[in-house]
């Protein structure tokens, strides 16, 4: 099985011809489409959309992601290798998120002309290096046999999390359409069975909140903090938009620290 997740939409052709070199290379693949719908450029949001859908899928799925600002320069192409899947796409953090919550185990460069199409654009490596590479992938290839294997797979910000004198420190990642403030923190969820209550600094405002496990542990229009249904930290206004309230949006750095 392959997933694919990018910026193209669907007006234009680009996802199609991904598709017909995918299935040229391998007639029996199965393509499943995350989204095409990616803000255009936005890496944290294609990030998030591609670690939010790819625990659903079964063993062995090769996703391939394509939001890449930086097509024809020298960013690298990669694959990279977890326990549980394959992730194709440039070396600008989009795979990172994803990769890292299934454990990476290796990550190769992606440079053998034999595993490519051809003719390679400078434009669109989408369809000439990754579609290739995930077709061949979900054929049986070695990861190994792409390239070279690289140790620094770049990790972006909105990827990082980290714990400083007891507070967790992360990134808003996502607002999603009903005004959550979904973050890339996972690591509070071992946090929540012990404290009742977080203290929570956003950059326009600091709050004291109640944790809970459903939006309506909460009075309508009060915030609460919960571990989401794709697993990441989320501030909700029950009945109400969070994002507006707080002036929070996608960048902002968090800081949650146990009451």
């Amino acid at each position: 099985m392959i997933t694919l997740t990018s910026d193209f939409g669907l007006k234009d052709p680009y996802v199609a011809e991904m598709k017909g070199v995918i299935l040229t290379i391998n007639p029996e693949a199965t393509i499943i489409d995350i989204t095409h719908d990616i803000e255009k450029f936005n890496r944290r949001m294609a990030a998030f959309m591609l670690a939010s859908a790819v625990p659903y899928f079964p063993k062995g799925t090769v996703h391939l992601a394509v939001v890449d600002p930086g097509v024809g320069t020298e960013r690298r192409a990669i694959v990279i290798q977890t326990k549980k899947s394959f992730f194709v796409g440039p070396d600008n953090g989009i795979l990172i998120l994803a990769a890292q919550s299934q454990g990476i185990e290796r990550a190769y460069q992606l440079t053998n002309p034999k595993l490519m199409l051809p003719k390679i654009s400078n434009t669109f490596q989408g369809r000439d290096v990754f579609a290739p590479a995930a077709a061949n992938l979900e054929k049986g290839v070695e990861p190994s046999e792409f390239g070279p294997e690289i140790k620094d797979p770049i990790k972006p910000e909105f990827a990082k999390v980290e714990q400083i004198s007891g507070s967790v420190i992360g990134e808003v990642m996502h607002v999603d359409g009903f005004g959550n403030i979904i973050t890339n923190i996972n690591e509070i969820e071992t946090v929540k069975n012990r404290f009742k209550t977080v203290d929570v600094k956003l950059p326009r405002i600091s709050l004291k909140l109640k944790f809970g496990k459903a939006y309506a542990q909460t009075e309508p229009k009060e915030p609460i903090i919960l571990i989401g249904s794709h697993g990441f930290l989320e501030i909700a206004l029950n009945q109400g938009d969070a994002a507006e309230k707080f002036h929070a949006k996608p960048g902002d750095k968090i800081a949650v620290t146990p009451s």
